[in-house]
């Protein structure tokens, strides 16, 4: 069930066919995951989306920054989400190579007042704290149609979807053919796209007569190319992923995906993908 804030999703995907969305947004040197010029440098660099991720504060304030990764970023053991606001409004960021910025730790606010055009993002590993974020996102009316949130595909979930008198933009996590069924069986829900989590390409979901199906529902669907490691739960796009496409060839990677039929397709090289896209598809 698509609504209206669909709108720039929708012009998106007939404008370009295949989106392209950056992991933490474009990020290296002193430009830092998760932040405003992070995300600025993907769009830039021809993204269509960013994914920012949230976590909370002990006193309710929302942050955009992906927790567990404290002692890289910050230099700090102690999870963000134990920490209270006025502590991580001290916080600073360290470079890549380990030295201090005077970058700050951004308020998911900050994110939503700064892309007020257009712009697409991803709202990620928000899902403990939905309500928090729905009280958020209320203060910004133009998120409706540019902010789309991803779970994983669990009951309690997609029944706040269900529930929620705001009907966001929703993409939930899908890693099994059961658990994609149940969100497709969901009436009262802003679907408008599913990330398929796949392992390797015998995996059922990684079907192209499944993928046309859910694609003439009027639905995208999301593949992750990031390399997270070699761990086989950390193989999100059947192998297809961004080193393969690096070190072989993004034909071999990139060009499989879109070719299975994945139209929205995660990644950490915006750049490489944007290139190989608009001239995979003139083709």
């Amino acid at each position: 069930m698509r609504m209206d804030a669909s709108q720039f999703l929708q012009q998106r995907l007939q404008e370009k066919k295949v989106l392209i969305a950056v992991h933490r947004g474009a990020w290296g040197g002193s430009i830092i995951e998760n932040t405003v010029p992070a995300y600025e440098a993907a769009l830039n660099m021809g993204a269509d989306m960013f994914e920012c991720d949230v976590a909370k504060s002990t006193d309710g304030v929302l942050y955009a920054i992906h927790d567990g990764y404290e002692m890289r970023l910050l230099h700090k053991r102690k999870n963000i989400k134990t920490l209270d606001s006025k502590t991580i409004n001290r916080l600073r960021y360290f470079n890549s190579i380990g030295n201090p910025t005077d970058q700050p730790v951004q308020r998911l606010e900050e994110v939503l007042d700064h892309f007020r055009s257009g712009e697409l993002y991803n709202l990620d590993r928000a899902w403990s704290i939905l309500p928090e974020l729905h009280t958020v996102l209320q203060r910004f009316p133009h998120a409706m149609a540019q902010a789309i949130i991803k779970t994983p595909a669990k009951s309690q979930y997609l029944d706040f979807f269900r529930e929620c008198p705001t009907k966001y933009m929703y993409m939930p996590i899908c890693r099994t053919r059961e658990a994609l069924d149940e969100v497709l069986s969901r009436d009262c829900i802003n679907l408008v796209g599913v990330e398929l989590s796949v392992s390797s390409p015998e995996h059922p979901l990684f079907d192209k007569n499944l993928l046309r199906q859910l694609r003439e529902r009027g639905l995208f669907i999301w593949v992750n190319a990031i390399t997270l490691s070699n761990r086989e739960k950390h193989i999100l796009s059947a192998g297809f992923d961004d080193d393969l496409a690096l070190r072989k060839g993004p034909e071999v990677a990139w060009g499989k995906l879109m070719e299975q039929g994945f139209n929205v397709i995660q990644t950490d090289w915006p750049a490489q993908l944007s290139r190989f896209r608009d001239n995979f598809l003139s083709l």
